[in-house]
């Protein structure tokens, strides 16, 4: 890094002095804390989208959002050039270029990091950075923060995308870099467009009542509102309302993080909607729940959480997949047999594992985290995912994109009109409509929408595709958190040697008795997860983990 370079950085950074006495990490969520905090970091992590994109000779996205957190948090984090979350082996760096005290210190991380990646810092080598922000008040500043960011590295260009959800932004990072069209109208094009295919391949006969064609969905008062309305212009005959689209306060007793924890219903809603299928979008848009107002004002919702998401989409990947795969009533021995595989981590409810087995169906489990949820599904030619709280999407590998092309293609000469046709030109829509960079509520809500009507299911029969097990789930304080080893998905306690055999015995006590630890990744506790035939005995077993936990490695076991 040149005296130019380096006088650039130390310039710009002396008016971004970082916070006395926060330290920041960079976790699955990027940075986020109180917005007042931010405008340091977000700098930094400006210069390092912009050493992101010079390494990878690509486009980099920077977005500015706190998802499904109060309205005075904000937040930054890096889409790479697949669209994806940024990779694991530079938030090290990140968490290091956030917390350094003074800008010499700042100026010398970077200096070591470029040095060790080998990143030309000498003008030649262009950064594209696409900045994108929420609708959150403090947005607009941070965005500056970051854009002063970028601009203190050489040859590196900022260009802001304005106010976007958070899957819009990582898709148009993804498309950037594929060569593909790759504007907002593009997106809302494609997802349109790709819906509207799904709709017109309906099969005859299917029938939709009244009240099962109407959906009202909670904007969360957030972005994702705004969006919605967009696509609902582009989509006639397309029977939605949205609420809470701006008029309240951000993920304030509304959106899809809230529904889901809570399981009430948002604000805006009430006995008015009882019958209706009901939706919940997060506040960047990222998380997507279904729900169904109680009759009784003092009930919890019907929850149709991400579980039962990825149930449907599995059931209708699955039977397009047999449809393809089909002629004359048998199989032939040429047809590509496409591994599709369903990805869930331990906090998936053992009620959808077991559903998903049955089915005959691949279903295996990762660490938590959406990072190791999307790695795993990229091995499959079509993986599908999704957490409890409704982050998910689905994954097309490009080889079983290319064969289906091919198979397509060859049936519409061959036989035009045909199932297999129809089967091959559905899976061609699913890949299109969903978003395969990063979970994404509005087109995860359009794929809900076109395979609801495909089979004429109503949101009840849905959601009674199996029952729940009841769960709990505690944390307990602990000495050192890192004291916790697991393994297989974390679903198996390494480390104390004892725990497990110990947390095994009390799981056996209850029927249909499952229950896992794992250290918090953020503060010294334990979770602690259980899950029962009843409530009460979830509830006993989770409590009973719990103390074996405190036993093993609370305050009172290290007197």
């Amino acid at each position: 890094m040149d005296e130019h370079q380096k006088t650039l950085i130390l310039t710009s950074s002396s008016r971004y002095p970082p916070p006395k006495e926060v330290r920041l990490s960079y976790g699955t969520s990027g940075f986020r804390a109180d917005a007042s905090i931010l405008q340091s970091t977000v700098f930094r992590v400006g210069i390092l989208a912009a050493l992101r994109s010079i390494k990878t000779r690509s486009v980099i996205g920077l977005m500015i959002t706190a998802s499904h957190n109060q309205v005075s948090d904000n937040g930054v984090k890096v889409a790479d050039p697949s669209g994806g979350m940024l990779t694991q082996e530079w938030e090290p760096f990140a968490d290091a270029i956030a917390n350094a005290p003074t800008p010499q210190d700042l100026v010398q991380l970077i200096d070591e990091f470029v040095r060790k990646e080998n990143i030309p810092l000498n003008g030649e080598q262009k950064a594209e950075v696409l900045l994108g922000r929420d609708t959150r008040p403090s947005g607009e500043s941070l965005l500056e923060a970051a854009n002063q960011g970028i601009n203190s590295v050489v040859g590196a260009l900022a260009f802001d995308m304005g106010i976007l959800t958070t899957p819009q932004l990582h898709w148009i990072v993804r498309s950037r870099n594929k060569n593909l069209k790759a504007t907002e109208f593009d997106y809302f094009e494609q997802l349109s467009s790709s819906f509207r295919c799904l709709m017109d391949l309906i099969p005859n006969g299917t029938k939709i009542t009244e009240t099962d064609d109407k959906l009202v969905v909670d904007g969360a008062n957030g972005v994702g509102a705004e969006k919605l309305d967009v696509l609902k212009k582009m989509l006639d005959g397309f029977c939605i309302e949205v609420r809470n689209s701006g008029n309240g306060v951000l993920n304030e007793g509304v959106g899809a993080d809230y529904v889901q924890k809570e399981k009430v219903v948002p604000e805006g809603f009430g006995l008015m909607d009882v019958g209706l299928r009901c939706a919940s979008l997060d506040g960047d848009a990222d998380r997507l729940v279904y729900f169904l107002v109680p009759s009784n004002k003092s009930s919890k919702i019907d929850l149709v959480d991400g579980d039962k998401i990825l149930s449907l989409f599995a059931l209708f990947i699955k039977e397009q997949l047999s449809v393809l795969n089909m002629e004359k009533g048998e199989k032939k021995n040429n047809i590509y047999q496409a591994h599709l595989g369903i990805i869930q981590t331990a906090y998936a409810n053992g009620a959808s594992t077991d559903y998903l087995k049955q089915l005959g169906l691949e279903a295996v489990f990762t660490p938590t985290g959406v990072k190791y949820l999307h790695e795993k599904a990229a091995q499959y030619d079509i993986g599908i995912y999704f957490e409890a709280n409704g982050h998910g999407t689905i994954l097309f590998s490009e080889c079983f994109l290319s064969w289906l092309e091919a198979r397509y293609n060859e049936l519409s000469s061959k036989s035009e009109g045909s199932e297999q046709q129809k089967a091959a030109l559905r899976l061609l829509a699913v890949s299109k409509l969903i978003n395969q960079a990063v979970g994404d509520a509005l087109s995860g809500l359009l794929l809900v929408e076109a395979i609801l009507k495909h089979t004429g299911w109503s949101i009840n029969k849905w959601s009674g595709l199996y029952q729940d097990l009841p769960s709990r789930q505690l944390k307990v304080k602990v000495v050192d958190r890192t004291a916790v080893v697991t393994a297989n998905a974390e679903t198996v306690v390494v480390k104390p040697s004892a725990i497990q055999e110990a947390i095994n015995a009390e799981v056996a006590k209850y029927p249909r008795g499952r229950s896992f630890i794992r250290p918090s990744g953020t503060e010294d506790v334990i979770r602690v997860y259980a899950e029962a035939s009843t409530q009460e005995a979830a509830d006993d077993l989770a409590s009973s983990v719990a103390k074996l936990v405190d036993e093993f490695l609370g305050f009172g076991s290290s007197t």
